[in-house]
């Protein structure tokens, strides 16, 4: 990753800049957003606006021991980008695939680091976005407006992580991290260390420290499916040792994962005790035949009712089998001096204790929203596809699966998008928005998500600052079907009754 490019930051001293396009954030959406713009909209002038110094999003704000992809890169990485790597990516990997995206297809001009939005206000008079950001030392940046506006800021609040408030935390002597705000200088070798949490970070994390630490317990709350697997194609390596290129290696093998991923999906919920079965032989492989599964692997919901945490090569069920890593499961009670008192009433010694908690949901990127003076409440309107909203124009909202990769919904709402712009600028309109037709008046009004078909606790905590769905049908909320929007997206009718246009 080159310096220059990583460390750019937006033009001094100018006041107000005027674009067709705005993007917001400079992550994996955001930068596979601005491919799709740039090449199928050539004509669009647009600007992508980042609050970092660097290019990534999530992949800049995590640093902890290991940290990778919890999906292949096959269907993680872009449609139009070949990855040639191992299946799940280390985060360094990860960003220098996005940086050569970046400089193959001249992005870097359109991007402005450093720059963190403060307010968007849409004004129907003028059609137009106006957006306010502040420089990072908190001075006023520049102003810049725009036709339409593509959030790619992710859901997630990228400085505060979610930390409950343990008692006793105060009277630990030991330190306490979270995953998310990762001390590099910290010194975990030879010591005992307590990883909180049983999900893809720390199945991440516990096997990156385990060989340096004295000893790694991970302590959860409640079980969790794993998914360990060996950390290769064989499809890849054979279409690439008889000659095949690495475009057509890079299609056939997406398709092979989102087929198996597919069938994965359907039989977790047609036969999910027959899935777990299965799950626990691939875990055997790497834990052992004697491996026992009660009580700390033996999670009380079906598969893919929350993310399945991927381990390529079941790295830590090796370090268990070693001896190097322990599983408990049980409740903080409070931590104590020299550790983690449980509700059981056992204690867990512990030099070094990482919160691998989870994150807390942040709409928008915590930005302040106003549309001709009235300041937009996102839990009181109703999602359309999951990515545009009623009684917010000429805004479109990046927000990937949960089931399957979060890239490829960029690539589907990228498609859509240039697909929307090019059917304004055909009918001459300047403003398009959403709107629920008079047939549907009726139909009532949800909440985002069912906690039966995804329950992860980020989601149920912060469930009613989501937009609503419009009873189960599937183009009025955030469907995670992929492989049904798949068929269903492209073929959206942009003159449907939904769509109102000025």
């Amino acid at each position: 990753m080159s310096t220059s490019l990583a460390e750019k930051v937006r033009p001094a001293g100018v006041a107000c800049e005027e674009f067709d396009v705005l993007i917001i954030g400079a992550g994996i959406s955001g930068i596979g957003s601005a491919y799709h713009l740039h090449t199928q909209c050539p004509d669009k002038s647009f600007v992508v606006l980042e609050s970092k110094a660097r290019f990534g999003g999530t992949w800049d704000t995590h640093t902890y021991p290991g940290v990778r992809s919890d999906s292949d890169l096959y269907t993680f990485g872009y449609r139009f980008k070949p990855w040639v790597g191992p299946p799940i990516a280390t985060s360094q990997a990860i960003k220098a695939y996005l940086n050569d995206v970046i400089e193959e297809n001249g992005l870097d001009s359109h991007i402005r680091y450093q720059t963190e939005i403060s307010r968007c206000t849409w004004s129907s008079e003028e059609n137009r976005w106006t957006v306010e950001t502040r420089n990072a030392d908190g001075t006023p940046g520049t102003t810049y407006r725009c036709n339409f506006l593509w959030m790619c800021s992710g859901y997630y609040d990228h400085k505060n992580p979610h930390l409950p408030d343990w008692p006793g935390m105060a009277d630990f002597k030991g330190r306490l991290v979270h995953a998310q705000t990762w001390d590099k200088d910290l010194d975990y070798k030879g010591k005992n260390v307590v990883v909180i949490g049983s999900g893809a970070t720390a199945a991440t994390v516990i096997p990156a420290m385990a060989d340096d630490a004295a000893h790694v317990t991970m302590l959860q709350r409640s079980p969790t499916y794993f998914f360990c697997y060996p950390n290769k194609s064989e499809l890849a390596d054979r279409l690439r040792l008889i000659g095949v290129d690495d475009e057509t290696v890079h299609r056939v093998v997406r398709l092979e994962y989102l087929h198996n991923l597919k069938m994965l999906d359907r039989r977790s919920r047609e036969e999910p005790e027959i899935v777990f079965d299965e799950l626990k032989e691939l875990i055997r492989q790497y834990a052992g035949e004697d491996f026992e599964f009660e009580p700390h692997f033996t999670p009380s919901y079906r598969p893919w009712q929350q993310r399945l945490a991927f381990i390529p090569d079941g790295d830590m069920f090796t370090k268990i089998r070693e001896g190097k890593v322990s599983a408990v499961t049980d409740r903080i009670d409070h931590f104590t001096a020299d550790g983690i008192k449980l509700e059981s009433g056992d204690e867990l010694k512990a030099d070094v204790v990482i919160a691998a908690t989870g994150f807390n949901l942040l709409m928008m990127g915590g930005i302040e929203f106003v549309v001709d003076g009235k300041p937009v409440d996102w839990s009181q309107t109703t999602t359309y596809r999951g990515m545009m909203f009623t009684g917010v124009p000429n805004l479109a909202w990046v927000f990937g699966y949960f089931r399957a990769a979060w890239t490829l919904r960029v690539d589907l709402v990228g498609d859509f998008v240039c697909r929307l712009l090019q059917h304004m600028a055909d009918k001459g309109a300047s403003k398009v928005e959403i709107a629920i037709p008079p047939a549907l008046a009726n139909e009532p009004k949800l909440p985002w998500i069912e906690d039966d078909n995804f329950n992860p606790g980020y989601l149920m905590r912060d469930l009613a600052k989501l937009p609503k769905r419009l009873g189960d049908r599937s183009e009025w909320r955030h469907n995670q079907n992929y492989w049904l929007e798949a068929e269903e997206i492209p073929a959206t009718d942009l003159d449907g009754p939904e769509f109102r246009y000025n």
